[in-house]
């Protein structure tokens, strides 16, 4: 039968009935069947039920790269289908005082460098530990933790949060769970077991059990990669530079994907042929034995971490080896000795300290973490370049106790594929890390070396949507004869008009050394001033010094030309945090 409904009634009717669930469908019928008489609404609807009162649940994260936030949705969704009311709360805007108006809680946070709360939880966990916080006796809750047990302090902040809790008195219902950089098996469990630990009130006589993981309808995600074809591959150092940083243009058309400046791609590398090798040699093991249903060339080659070596990876290989002496350098007070043991070493120099000849592919595999993605800030923006995605990577070599290194993935994008082949990518939604939504807010970036990634994306955004805003960049490296990364679409930029301002700092171009930093400070007064007019701040690249050496550079700028002491500058680069005017994208 022809459809008596006008186009954009059909439009809005095909809109509507999209995802409708059974019992939604059912109404919706009932009720347009009684726009034509009372009585045959009466007829159509379905009898109206008593429903008992949803559980309320609280579904607390703090993330740092988008992990947590994402898997916080994951939880809301599962929660809502086993009949729970709920709120997502962000540690970046909520208080450690309101739990007390909880009465079921899972916490998702990470773990960032070396047993720190994310950049954005900051605040909200110290105020969670101070002595202050309230007692807690009326919250059931469970906790999962992120982390990566490379690092020392693995999964600090979900220990610190679930023992925290249990001190305030809240009742713990199910076992925190701590997970590896490979956490989607482990997630899923605490999942499906927290959700069904929670006790039932009276009213709520049955409810859906959920066993195993939550289905996704995404069609490319990190659990299935796209693979996408490289269409560019350039240096762009100058002849001369200590460093290789690689400008990398991907294909997406056809994909269906898209993204915003401030996301990152996952790439999925491969591990090098020479070092897959130098595993075999040192093992035993054939390159032809079977694991699964692939050699374990193969598996070694696609599937597993065979360089990475932390303090767990040597307890699984001695409580296989059984030696002595790694015995006692396992168990020496403080395990100082084999953090310093294994600092700038791999698998291959514990597997060659260590010899032994009795693995199997089996055994060996065992004690092996998955081979991760590695996450790139994205260096372009869709509007410009539609069906692309460009990254800026650098990649990484080094030598250290007489043997050359490389880094897995940015050395799997420099030597081992070329224009024209494919690789597994993913995108990772980071929605910590984006542009103001009003085009007249001014913009601060900071971002040195390959830090000037996302800057890249976000000025190439600015420019094609017309935006007025003022954007001022911060750029630094060694050299500015080799190292200015993208300096002539800066130049065009400016002149342009779309960079308002460009700050440049390289360090080795003089006898004392010059970072951004430096010129933030320099730069002092106009900073402040576009801070009091709203401009938002950004911060990229390198964590352990860059990102802490620019903020304390901030806070001396905004106590000096703002006439406020350190402690009232702190707080006031806090409130533009909260307010996301101070966004950091730190590795």
């Amino acid at each position: 039968m022809t459809s008596p409904l006008r186009p954009e009634q059909q439009h809005l009717a095909n809109q509507l009935a999209t995802g409708l669930e059974r019992d939604q469908a059912l109404w919706l019928s009932g009720f347009f069947a009684g726009l034509g008489s009372a009585s045959a609404m009466n007829d159509a609807l379905p009898p109206m039920l008593p429903s008992a009162e949803k559980r309320k649940l609280t579904v607390l994260y703090g993330s740092e790269s988008g992990n947590c936030e994402k898997l916080a949705g994951v939880v809301a969704k599962a929660a809502e289908k086993h009949a729970f009311k709920v709120t997502i709360a962000n540690m970046s805007d909520a208080k450690p005082a309101d739990l007390v108006k909880v009465e079921n809680l899972l916490v998702v946070v990470s773990t960032w460098g070396e047993g720190d709360p994310p950049d954005a939880a900051v605040s909200y966990y110290e105020g969670f530990m101070l002595d202050t916080m309230p007692q807690l006796p009326g919250l059931s809750y469970s906790v999962c933790g992120l982390g990566d047990t490379s690092y020392e302090h693995f999964c600090k902040m979900g220990k610190d949060f679930d023992a925290r809790l249990a001190e305030l008195g809240a009742v713990r219902v199910y076992d925190r769970v701590d997970c590896d950089v490979d956490y989607q098996a482990t997630f899923d469990s605490w999942l499906a077991g927290a959700l069904n630990a929670f006790p039932e009130p009276e009213s709520v006589t049955t409810t859906a059990t959920i066993h195993g993981p939550v289905a996704t309808s995404v069609v490319y995600d990190k659990e299935h990669p796209y693979l996408s074809e490289i269409l560019q591959k350039v240096v762009l150092n100058g002849t001369g530079s200590s460093k290789e940083v690689l400008h990398v243009e991907l294909a997406l058309e056809g994909s269906g994907l898209v993204y915003e400046p401030g996301d990152a791609l996952g790439i999925y590398p491969e591990n090098h042929a020479s070092v897959i090798d130098s595993i075999l040699a040192a093992t035993g093991l054939s390159a032809n034995a079977k694991l699964g249903d692939k050699t374990l060339a193969d598996a070694l080659r696609h599937d597993f971490d065979i360089t990475t070596l932390a303090p767990t990876i040597a307890d699984k290989f001695n409580a296989i080896v059984g030696d002595g002496g790694l015995k006692a350098l396992l168990e020496a007070d403080g395990r100082t000795e084999l953090k310093s043991w294994i600092d700038g070493r791999q698998l291959i120099d514990l597997l060659e300290a260590y010899p032994y000849k009795n693995w199997t592919a089996e055994s060996f595999t065992g004690i092996l973490r998955k081979l991760t993605p590695r996450l790139y800030s994205i260096a372009s923006s869709l509007k410009k370049h539609e069906d692309e995605v460009h990254l800026t990577i650098a990649a990484v070599r080094y030598r250290t106790h007489g043997r050359d290194r490389t880094g897995v993935c940015s050395c799997y994008i420099a030597d081992d594929v070329s224009v024209g082949d494919k690789v597994r990518v993913f995108f990772h939604h980071n929605n910590n890390f984006r542009l103001p939504e009003n085009d007249e807010t001014p913009v601060i970036m900071v971002g040195p070396g390959t830090g000037i990634a996302p800057f890249r994306a976000f000025v190439e955004e600015r420019a094609a949507r017309g935006a007025k805003g003022r954007n001022w960049l911060f750029f630094g490296d060694q050299h500015f004869s080799y190292d200015y990364l993208y300096q002539l679409e800066w130049l065009d930029y400016l002149e342009s008009g779309a960079l308002s301002e460009l700050s440049l700092a390289f360090s080795r171009d003089q006898k004392e050394k010059i970072y951004v930093q430096h010129r933030l400070i320099e730069r002092g007064a106009d900073i402040y001033r576009w801070l009091e007019e709203g401009a938002h701040l950004y911060v990229c690249g390198d964590a352990s010094r860059m990102a802490k050496d620019v903020q304390q550079a901030l806070i001396e700028v905004i106590a000096r030309h703002g006439g406020k002491t350190p402690e009232e500058a702190k707080a006031y680069l806090e409130t533009m945090r909260k307010a996301k005017r101070y966004q950091r994208d730190v590795y």
